[in-house]
């Protein structure tokens, strides 16, 4: 059984690699529009958590990790 999942793990390592590695540029981003409760809770959230986009974004009904990366990001790239 160990065999099979080291298969299994090698197998999805490359993949996991490859997309990591991709950067998306800013300027294929759309703008996120957040009212102001919502921005000053990520502000308060990054500053405690960091960059875990997921466990911020589950604190904000509605939004997703993605979509607090891009604000973040663009917010802070002035």
């Amino acid at each position: 059984m160990d065999k099979h999942l080291r298969t299994k793990q090698s197998k999805t390592n490359p993949i996991v690699a490859s997309s990591s590695s991709e950067e998306v540029s800013s300027l294929e981003w759309e703008a996120v529009n957040m009212n102001q409760e919502e921005e000053d809770l990520v502000c308060r959230m990054h500053k405690l958590v960091g960059d875990r986009w997921e466990l911020i974004a589950g604190r904000i009904p509605g939004r997703t990790a993605e979509e607090i990366e891009r604000f973040w990001v663009m917010k802070n790239s002035n």
